[in-house]
């Protein structure tokens, strides 16, 4: 084998090469990523070993001063679908390239369309939808069901680069969905579809094309089992827009996150609720997370007002406690929606600050809707819905609380109190329990009280209760 065909590897992960196989990539850590692939000739001369130092060329276009470069052509163009656009800044963005991951039977695929179509119904040009898992007929079947059957929409069912680019130099469209970048091969390249120097080589031709072309496009992703975008982490970098398509598919409510968007805000949150029809956006998704109003109230629940993104989005936290376990049994925590290690830190809080016996009893926590809440700031709701749960003593319908325990006891101070309790007016909570010297405004119609220790919760949402029970 010469010099020129040396064999090398390269982590699927984050793309590091090394010079042989090792089970663990030594820059990101992820076990059993190491791919065989054709290590780059080596090239001497230059200012260093194996480095070669180009020589200056004539820049096709001159630099220009930053005063008279025209920001018109990086205008976002709404689609008219309003989560989508809350996330990705206002809309597509001509030349952006936004990577859209999730999990099989999320539900991308028929976002994407639906994208596509309000893309062509508004008048930006043509959109072309390159698939290569699935078949023009089958994403036909799929446009009748959720009328998506636009002039301006086109399909392609294509795994080769080449056919790909192929398309869009006689459609010329405005907008390109490739699902998903991992099926795509580019044949000049080395490598097995959906590896690292398959993917980068097929997302830097498109994303070459789309700055060309002054077209936007959307890169569907594969994800990992840990929930990661499957591939080089290296993807992430060459596109201007990355959001994840994350929901329970034994659930209607889906949720399209922004993690990093160079036209807008990276930490905004769209709600969609999943249809026979479709998939619908939610401008006002608070209902979704509060259980209907029982009868009678229910011990062991308590309200709090999380942030997605910056909507303020109030969730119900429920608990239900279940019988001591023997000694030297480990007792059962199970959590859904909640994290797992704040629940075990808010019960010891409870067993060393408060008197109460609760490590040694069976406990079980959860969200409604199937949101997710990881924020400290549930830490206060979830303590009072277990004291609730202990003592048989139900909270409030129209209380909230908000705050993050800390392991002395303490209530610390959560951003965005204000939002959160302006939210909780808006719904028509009647009270707040929140830390103290949190809250910069003041609130109508909703009674603040502030509070230093998690004692003072638990007397502060008794008083309630007594108050309107």
């Amino acid at each position: 084998m010469s010099k020129s065909q040396r064999i090398a590897y390269a982590c699927g992960a984050c793309g590091v090469r090394v010079p042989k196989w090792v089970g663990q990539c030594p820059d990101c850590g992820e076990w059993g990523s190491m791919e065989e692939t054709a290590a780059p000739p080596r090239q001497s001369g230059g200012a260093g070993i194996g480095s070669a130092v180009p020589s200056a060329r004539r820049p096709a276009k001159p630099a220009m001063r930053i005063g008279t470069v025209s920001a018109a052509q990086a205008a976002s163009l709404p689609t008219g679908i309003g989560e989508f656009d809350r996330v990705m800044g206002g809309g597509l963005v001509p030349g952006g390239v936004t990577l859209i991951s999730g999990e099989p039977g999320v539900g991308k695929s028929t976002l994407l369309l639906e994208v596509a179509h309000r893309f062509g119904e508004a008048g930006y040009g043509k959109a072309l939808v390159a698939t290569g898992e699935e078949s023009a007929a089958q994403v036909r079947r799929r446009a009748d069901r959720t009328g998506c059957l636009s002039e301006e929409l086109y399909l392609a069912a294509e795994t080769d680069l080449g056919a790909v680019l192929g398309h869009v130099e006689d459609v010329k469209p405005s907008l390109l969905i490739l699902d998903s970048v991992q099926t795509v091969i580019a044949p000049d390249t080395d490598g097995v579809p959906g590896g690292v120097t398959q993917v980068k080589a097929v997302a830097s031709a498109i994303t070459a094309e789309a700055k060309s072309r002054n077209m936007a496009v959307i890169l569907v992703g594969h994800v990992t089992k840990d929930g990661g975008i499957a591939g080089p982490r290296a993807l992430e970098h060459l596109v201007d827009t990355v959001v994840h398509f994350e929901g329970d598919r034994h659930s209607m409510l889906r949720l399209l996150r922004g993690v990093k968007n160079r036209f807008g805000p990276a930490d905004e949150v769209g709600c969609f609720e999943m249809t026979e029809d479709g998939i619908v956006s939610l401008a006002d998704p608070s209902g979704l997370f509060l259980d209907d109003a029982p009868t009678e109230p229910t011990p062991g629940t308590c309200v709090t007002v999380t942030m997605e993104g910056r909507r303020a989005v109030p969730v119900e936290v429920q608990a239900l406690l279940g019988k001591s376990v023997k000694d030297g049994a480990i007792p059962r925590h199970t959590v859904s929606g909640l994290d797992q290690a704040r629940l075990n830190m808010v019960l010891a809080v409870l067993t060393r600050r408060s008197g109460m016996r609760l490590l040694d009893r069976e406990v079980y926590a959860t969200t409604i809707g199937g949101i997710r809440v990881r924020e400290p700031a549930s830490d206060l709701a979830l303590a009072l819905a277990l004291v609730s749960a202990e003592q048989e003593i139900a909270v409030s319908a129209d209380l909230v609380a908000i705050g993050e325990v800390s392991l002395t006891g303490q209530v610390r101070r959560t951003v965005n109190a204000d939002r959160r309790i302006s939210e909780a007016a808006r719904l028509g909570f009647k009270t707040a329990i929140v830390p103290k010297g949190s809250v910069a405004e003041r609130h109508r119609g909703i009674e603040v009280v502030e509070v230093e220790t998690i004692n003072d919760a638990k007397q502060a949402a008794a008083r309630t209760w007594a108050r309107r029970g």
